[in-house]
């Protein structure tokens, strides 16, 4: 008898587990992601970093079931070769976006969440990265778009001089 009220109750909860009802539903992409979705494409960029200037190519794509914007950067920073990967995505539990950037310069990833403006334009995001002298520093980053077309990225954290200041600007075109 006992046995067959253990049986019972595995049963039960087995049904519960497996049925569709209790099973999570995955995530969809919200309204938010397409401001992100807006990004894919590739663009032609032009890094001006301490008085020097250098060009790259960043491609966006959203990707995982469309949460996730995935950029590919490759290009020149400080005349060596430098390329770099994004993922970027909305959090709706803390209503903020969030990234994670990775490069061929470091590896610890710089993580960061942020707002976009009220008129939906400027993407601030504020976090982490490990500085030149191997600590880690707060840092900003803030990307305007001045068209569906062109956009300004600007890094702001500690120089090579260790102030806190604009550290780079990175100007993207949309390639046609």
């Amino acid at each position: 008898m006992r046995r067959l009220f253990s049986l019972g109750i595995f049963v039960a909860a087995a049904a519960l587990v497996l049925s569709p009802a209790a099973r999570a539903q995955p995530a969809k992409p919200g309204p938010e992601l397409e401001k992100l979705k807006q990004l894919e494409g590739t663009w032609e960029a032009t890094m001006k970093f301490g008085g020097s200037e250098s060009k790259g190519t960043a491609v966006y794509r959203m990707d995982l079931g469309g949460m996730w914007l995935v950029s590919d950067f490759k290009g020149e920073f400080g005349g060596m070769p430098f390329s770099g990967k994004g993922l970027d995505s909305y959090d709706p539990l803390t209503k903020k976006y969030v990234s994670v950037w990775v490069d061929s310069m470091s590896t610890v990833p710089m993580t960061t969440t942020g707002e976009y403006d009220k008129d939906g334009k400027v993407l601030t995001m504020t976090g982490e990265s490990r500085g030149p002298d191997g600590k880690m520093q707060k840092v900003k980053m803030v990307s305007e778009m001045k068209d569906k077309d062109t956009m300004l990225f600007t890094m702001f954290g500690q120089g090579p001089d260790g102030k806190d200041g604009e550290m780079f600007t990175i100007s993207y075109k949309r390639k046609k």
